[in-house]
């Protein structure tokens, strides 16, 4: 049985190395967290991304169309398959291809056109749904939040949403600055704002 006073040292240096063990990263730190969570709202929340992030399956219109009023013309929609490529008969790549169209008012296009998975949705989705959904693997494509920062920085169609051309208005900032946002919000805890 231990004395009273072994049991004091023990018990400190049991909170000694439980402390040792947690790293810097794992500390949250709400001010630098929202701050950092702020410029990636702007980001998927802009429509130039959240146009294709749509519950009902139907794209929205950007451009001076922003607000997401105006659905695709043509019935477009997400197709039954999960894929996102649209339906049978109608896929996204009929009209859109890897590169932009050269014709006036031409349809956009990058590799792999085609709206976000079902379970990624957050069209008109407020700031903390949004970073509560992305944190969540069942509601964002079965990612990490590392995977969730390579996806931005490196995925070619997310990508051209910072430089759709032909006068498009791009998504605010750039893939590599919002993939540094996204780890800087990461080392900092990843903090949700308040819903």
């Amino acid at each position: 049985m231990l004395t009273p006073a072994a049991m004091l040292v023990f018990v400190a240096s049991f909170a000694t190395a439980q402390e040792s063990q947690t790293s810097p990263s794992q500390a949250v730190d709400m001010t630098k967290g929202l701050s950092e969570w702020d410029k990636i709202y702007a980001v998927f929340s802009h429509p130039r991304c959240a146009d294709c992030h749509v519950a009902d399956g139907r794209p929205r219109w950007s451009g001076a169309h922003y607000g997401g009023t105006r659905v695709h013309a043509f019935n477009v929609q997400r197709g039954d398959d999960g894929s996102g490529f649209g339906n049978p008969g109608l896929r996204c790549t009929t009209c859109h291809f890897a590169s932009n169209s050269n014709a006036l008012h031409g349809p956009p296009g990058a590799e792999n056109w085609r709206l976000a998975p079902a379970e990624m949705a957050w069209f008109g989705k407020s700031s903390a749904e949004i970073c509560a959904q992305i944190k969540d693997p069942a509601r964002n494509g079965g990612r990490s939040l590392d995977d969730i920062a390579l996806h931005v920085r490196d995925d070619r169609l997310v990508g051209w949403g910072w430089a759709p051309g032909s006068n498009r208005e791009p998504a605010p900032g750039s893939a590599e600055a919002t993939f540094q946002a996204i780890e800087n919000w990461l080392a900092v805890g990843s903090p949700c704002p308040v819903p």
